[in-house]
């Protein structure tokens, strides 16, 4: 059985993977590999694993591991902004970080964090850290990212990428059943298409997304 890509929406996609637990799709036109609705976990399974997660702010081990985020977009944001951490999980960790370098910063988790208003403002920055490999409907989620950022603002990303299919047999990245969307280098080089975004691929699991530019350094 062929799925239409949850990203792109194209009906071609071909068989990628298989494992014990589920198996993995590529769409051949944006390069997602995607695992299909029938094994998505439920949203009570979600919650359940979301709470075994233990970050939090008093952890100098995790705020290093954000930094590889907050680091490279401060560089680019003029104090002080206005940005949103969306899917920030019970402890938005981030949020805080980009705070106490002087800008302001609302937060949106659909379990932790469901409030909708912040779903209505517009952004000069949005993080979106180890959040988007759980997203089920990458084309509608990115679409309303797209809709919240202003022009000239910053997306920036962390997940770890794909980086081909026989490193992907062995890695522990997509053994988490909360995790169905994996992105490439051309899987985002496709967003930035799309979106009108330029891309900066700034580490190994960080990718920058700068929208039309006004008032930003690019």
């Amino acid at each position: 059985m062929l799925f239409n890509c949850p990203l792109c929406l194209h009906e071609k996609s071909e068989f990628y993977h298989q494992d014990k637990q589920r198996d993995y799709y590529q769409c051949t036109v944006c390069l997602l590999v995607f695992v299909p609705p029938v094994h998505h976990p439920s949203s009570t399974r979600e919650f359940r694993e979301y709470e075994l997660h233990e970050n939090n702010t008093d952890d100098p081990g995790y705020r290093r591991f954000l930094s590889k985020a907050a680091t490279p977009l401060l560089q680019h944001l003029v104090s002080p902004s206005q940005g949103l951490d969306f899917g920030c999980g019970p402890s938005p960790v981030l949020a805080q970080m980009l705070e106490d370098k002087g800008h302001s910063v609302a937060v949106y988790d659909p379990f932790f964090f469901p409030d909708n208003k912040a779903l209505t403002s517009a952004y000069d920055f949005i993080t979106c850290t180890e959040a988007i490999e759980h997203f089920h409907s990458p084309h509608r989620e990115l679409a309303l990212l797209d809709k919240l950022l202003k022009p000239g603002g910053w997306l920036c990303i962390m997940t770890k990428r794909v980086l081909d299919k026989a490193r992907f047999t062995n890695w522990h990245y997509k053994n988490d059943l909360t995790h169905v969307s994996f992105f490439s280098d051309e899987t985002f080089r496709y967003i930035g298409e799309k979106y009108n975004y330029t891309v900066h691929l700034v580490a190994s699991d960080v990718v920058l997304m700068h929208k039309q530019s006004y008032n930003t350094r690019s």
